[in-house]
């Protein structure tokens, strides 16, 4: 039996692992629950699971939902504040943890975990983006597995667990492409939030969602698979493929190609990790090469004219140190204020660049927590006074 604290529990990758964990509550119990402030999803989650503890960044709204649990009598154990999704990486009860939160803020929880020695189930893109140079060596020191769960790096692990990885030649990371796949770059001008947050394939988050129309989360993917799996930004290639049936590729040195198949959900990688090294009961329903829209293939190049912050990552990954935490931090900022609707659509992308140039000095810096912990903080700064000048 998995012991679980899932950090995110009420974002999409959080609720899709209580419902493995719903499915077979003979293979897992949920030791620890957090969120950011959604604490009526949370306390839904507390009554159904009855986790040891519990976490809500937000003071105000932890305070009330502790209060609301006295009154009922449910003895779950509340911490506040933006630290305490550190406390429930760390129970000691738990033996897993699933790091679903969004963004930066995912990072030291998740550090803190390998420091514990816990099993890393790790859908936070983000942490080895930023980190990625302290954090795998950090989880080879104590002898923890990182298990990816984002559905292209879950792929490619998959396609190399039977094999040698000495005979892995390139990596092909599928791209859905996003909502704006095949547009020219002045159509990007006048795009809206609204028809950025409708993805044609996959529900998700909205700064995921914008992070796949902007192609970000593609450049994410590329630095965080360099990290997961030990190769150049320059062995890994990103293959549009708008059915998002293939997940991801490996090519191997005599020329054969691997791939992993299956429907566009999250529930597939969630399950491979958190059955790893068995392989857990099918939950959603298997997939048919028969289906409508599975039997039709096709494959792209990215444009990287049109989708500039893809070939900026792969510079950013190749500089290395502090820059990536830097790109991350500029990144998550502008999206927040797209959101908003404070600035435009190829604002996001004009932001990165102005913020990634002024900090150029920190490529190729030692990193660790505290350094890219400062970066991040002086690169959000940087990117709301460069964000000033975008305001619509």
């Amino acid at each position: 039996m998995r012991h679980l604290s899932i950090l995110g529990s009420t974002g999409s990758i959080g609720k899709q692992t209580l419902e493995v964990c719903r499915k077979a509550p003979e293979d897992f119990t949920v030791e620890g629950l957090s969120c950011g402030s959604d604490i009526d999803a949370l306390y839904e989650q507390i009554k159904e699971f009855s986790p040891k503890a519990a976490a809500v960044s937000n003071e105000v709204k932890g305070a009330e939902l502790a209060k609301r649990l006295k009154e009922e009598g449910i003895k779950t154990e509340i911490f506040t504040g933006p630290d305490s999704s550190s406390v429930i990486a760390q129970l000691s009860e738990c033996d897993t943890v699933v790091g679903a939160i969004v963004g930066f803020a995912g990072l030291e929880p998740v550090y803190r975990a390998i420091l514990k020695g816990k099993t890393i189930a790790l859908a936070n893109k983000e942490t080895l983006v930023a980190g990625g140079d302290f954090i795998m060596p950090l989880a080879k020191e104590k002898g923890v597995d990182v298990l990816p769960v984002d559905s292209e790096h879950s792929a490619i692990w998959q396609c190399l667990r039977n094999g040698d990885e000495k005979n892995l030649d390139r990596i092909l990371l599928t791209a859905s492409g996003g909502p704006f796949r095949g547009m020219k770059r002045e159509d990007l001008e006048t795009v809206t939030a609204e028809k950025a947050l409708n993805h044609p394939t996959w529900k998700m988050g909205g700064k995921i969602t914008i992070d796949s129309a902007t192609m970000m989360n593609k450049g994410l993917e590329v630095i965080e698979a360099h990290h997961l799996f030990g190769v150049s930004v320059d062995d890994i290639d990103i293959v549009v493929h708008p059915q998002s049936i293939i997940h991801s590729m490996v090519r191997l040195k005599d020329g054969s190609v691997l791939g992993q198949m299956g429907r566009p959900s999250m529930i597939l990688p969630i399950i491979v990790a958190l059955y790893y090294p068995e392989r857990g009961q099918a939950v959603s329903s298997p997939f048919d090469p028969f289906a409508q829209g599975c039997n039709n293939l096709s494959f792209e190049k990215c444009d990287t004219e049109v989708f500039r912050l893809v070939k900026l990552a792969y510079e950013v990954g190749r500089q290395g140190g502090l820059l990536p935490a830097v790109m991350n931090a500029a990144n998550e900022t502008a999206v927040m204020s797209f959101l908003d609707g404070k600035i435009g659509f190829l604002d996001i992308e004009r932001t990165v660049f102005d913020v990634c140039s002024g900090f150029a000095g920190l490529a190729g810096k030692p990193v660790d927590i505290d350094s890219v912990k400062e970066a991040d903080k002086e690169a959000r700064i940087k990117a709301l006074e460069v964000l000033k000048k975008y305001s619509l």
